[in-house]
């Protein structure tokens, strides 16, 4: 089972995954051995990871490409692509799960899509180049990294 390093579930983390934004993929890596186990493509500049509340789907922006892939972590493929358009960077998940955030480097903005259909519901004008995003409130007690991922 693959679970990256941002996971909220506390268990073991078999696998890591690791973001290639110019091969457009997520690197599957064994911690133990420090290689490349799986190739996922998934867009371009695949930047962002969030996990779905269930830990069951893994989130990847890919920000060049405007997509988000949906990859389920129990099979490590994509299962979608959502055309979300904007440039999405940095992704988090509502606390609910019912929404993903991410701030759109190059297009000055924050988009809110449906985690059920993949489609964005809001754009936010912000300043130019919104990169590290916090949604609070959040499960968890410690922030860690400047994506405000808890534990």
């Amino acid at each position: 089972m693959f679970r990256p390093v941002s996971s909220d579930v506390p268990d073991a983390l078999p696998k890591r995954g690791v973001a290639n934004q110019i091969r457009g993929s997520v690197s599957v890596i064994d911690p133990t051995t420090l290689k490349e186990v799986r190739f996922i493509a998934t867009g371009a500049g695949a930047h962002g990871f969030a996990m779905a509340r269930d830990a069951h789907h893994m989130y990847v922006s890919n920000r060049l490409a405007g997509t988000i892939s949906v990859i389920d972590t129990r099979t490590e493929h994509v299962v979608s692509t959502w055309n979300v358009g904007g440039s999405p960077d940095m992704l988090q998940v509502s606390a609910d799960g019912k929404q993903l955030w991410t701030s759109n480097r190059f297009d000055a903005s924050v988009s809110v899509i449906d985690t059920r259909s993949g489609r964005v519901s809001h754009v936010i004008s912000v300043g130019g180049h919104p990169h590290g995003l916090t949604l609070f409130p959040q499960p968890g007690r410690y922030s860690i990294g400047h994506n405000g991922v808890y534990r």
